[in-house]
This record gives structure tokens, C-alpha cells and sequence, in this order.
């Protein structure tokens, strides 16, 4: 059965009767991420999980914006927090923080037991195979507006008894990052950074299709054994130009310059450990023809 859609009539939502799963509400989904996972989610279905989308615009099960009546809330179980800024500037760090104190309150009017507040591998500046206690240090704006949020739930997590935070550091979401535009150039070719060492850039990545399969999987786990902190991306890392010659793009190569990262990649061990039985889409040719069933479905 598939559950991603509730029936709604102005501002709220009805839950329809169902028996065992969960009730996620998923918040931001009007985003270029959050239109990936709904068309995931209407593709494969979630099982007996019901998920809600919400948006500030229409096309998603509820129009809400914060500020809005907290009353006009559903009842769910957890909250996956999608929202977030993007385009931080270096004096508003504090902007992901504050969309982190309303996805706090959107679970508490909802009776959420969880919320999954969306981090990011920017937190930890360039680097290999980083793992969740490795330090953090931003390399932009963006990477130390994510740090001041995780900062500011992790004091939430030591507070709030009734309701768990879980800080899911993504990686780069193919058809969601900086890549995105490129491949959606069809006319065009990309350019990419060339490094001293002759290759381009090199990140961790994850399929929107995946990323909603793993809420599902951490939904199960016992309040035990979620983190507080947990590296969400594939188990290896992917070349960018691996990623555009899958899509069929000719690429153009430009001297990279010294603000440029050529690794940002992550550890995934915590993850597969903790959920061992989901496997991962990584590779590129794979990775592209999930993000273009996706666009497809939108």
C-alpha cells in the first residue's frame, strides 16, 4: 500500500485509520531535495509507514509555514526536518539554527517522539573518510551555519526527555547538490576542478531514493540505538566526473582554485552497522539513473 499521501482541506490534515507503522511528517519538501524524496516515496511506497509532506507552497499533503497555527499540525511519530538554508551568508550563521528551534516545536505539537534534524558533510571541512567524531571545521559559511544548528540541538538532546534529536550529517544527494544544476543543463557542458594530482573532486553521495528507505530503517530502531550523530552517504566515495559522464555530459576542466575541496568524504561504518541489512546505490551509473526516475516522476 502506498502511503505518502493524506487527504487535506485547507490547513490541516486527516489521518487516515491504519494499523502498525508510523506516521512521519516530512517538513521542507517544496525543495529540490524534498520534491526527490516525494517522488520516491510515490514510486516505491513506504510500506506501513505513512509520511506527510509538508511545503509552504501547493503539491505537497500540507500547506504549512512556519508561523503558521501549530494546531494545524498532524499527529505523527517522527519529523524529518528537510528545511534548510542553502545560500548562508558569513554573518548568518545562526540560520539553520533557527529552522532547527521550529522543527523542535513542529514535533512537539505533533506528539513526535523523534525529529531528524538534516546536517551536513559540510560540517567537517575537506578531508577522507570522516567519521562522526572526528573534529568539525567548516570550510564555508554554509559548513558553520550547519555547526551552530548541530550545536544548538545537541544541547536539546541532553534536555528534552520526551523527544529524541538525531543529526544526520548527508552527503552530497545526487540531483540535490552542487552538482544539480549541471545535470539538469542538457545543452551544455559541465565544468569541473581540476587538482595538482590531475583528477577532479570527490565526494560522498546518496540517492533521494535511499535516503527515504533509511527513515524507515531508523524508525524501527529502539530509542536505544539511535545516535545523536550518524554519517548518512553510500559506503565509497564517487567522482564527479563519474557522475556527469553517466549522465551523458561532456566535461570541461579548469584549474582549481585554493578555496576549491577536492575530498569530502565520509565514513559510512556507523550506518552499516546500524542498519546492515539496507544496501546503498554507489555507483555513478546507478546513482544517475535513480535521480533521472526521479525527475521523471515529478
Amino acid at each position: 500500500m502506498n502511503n505518502c499521501h493524506t487527504r487535506h482541506s485547507g490547513g490541516t490534515v486527516s489521518i487516515l485509520a491504519q494499523t502498525g507503522g508510523h506516521r512521519i511528517l516530512v517538513t521542507g519538501s517544496g525543495g529540490r531535495l524534498g520534491r526527490l524524496v516525494r517522488a520516491a516515496c510515490r514510486r516505491t511506497g513506504t510500506g506501513s509507514n505513512r509520511v506527510i509532506f509538508q511545503s509552504r507552497g501547493p503539491g505537497a499533503d500540507l500547506r504549512w509555514s512556519p508561523g503558521d497555527d501549530l494546531m494545524a499540525l498532524p499527529r505523527c511519530d517522527a519529523v524529518l526536518a528537510l528545511w534548510g538554508e542553502t545560500s548562508v551568508a558569513a554573518d548568518d550563521a545562526d540560520a539553520n539554527a533557527q529552522l532547527a528551534q521550529i522543527s523542535r516545536q513542529v514535533a512537539q505539537a505533533c506528539g513526535a517522539g523523534r525529529v531528524f534534524h538534516m546536517s551536513s558533510a559540510a560540517v567537517y571541512g575537506p578531508g577522507q573518510a570522516l567519521r562522526e567524531d572526528d573534529p568539525a571545521q567548516p570550510a564555508n559559511p554554509y559548513g558553520h551555519s550547519k555547526l551552530a544548528m548541530e550545536k544548538r540541538v545537541a544541547g536539546w538532546q541532553t534536555t528534552d526527555a520526551e523527544l529524541r534529536h538525531c543529526l544526520l550529517r548527508v552527503a552530497n544527494v545526487v540531483g540535490a547538490d552542487s552538482l544539480a544544476p549541471a545535470l539538469r543543463d542538457m545543452a551544455g557542458p559541465a565544468t569541473l576542478d581540476r587538482f595538482a594530482d590531475g583528477a577532479g573532486p570527490r565526494r560522498s553521495y546518496l540517492a533521494a531514493s535511499d535516503l527515504l528507505r533509511l527513515l524507515a530503517a531508523l524508525m524501527d530502531l529502539p530509542d536505544a540505538r539511535l545516535p545523536g550523530v550518524l554519517n548518512v552517504a553510500a559506503p565509497r566515495p564517487v567522482e564527479m566526473e563519474a557522475l556527469l559522464q553517466a549522465a551523458g555530459k561532456r566535461v570541461i576542466w579548469r584549474p582549481a582554485p585554493p578555496t576549491a575541496l577536492q575530498d569530502v568524504t565520509l565514513d559510512a561504518g556507523a550506518l552499516q552497522k546500524l542498519v546492515p541489512g539496507l544496501a546503498f546505490l554507489n555507483n555513478a551509473n546507478d546513482l544517475i539513473r535513480d535521480w533521472t526516475d526521479l525527475e521523471a516522476a515529478q
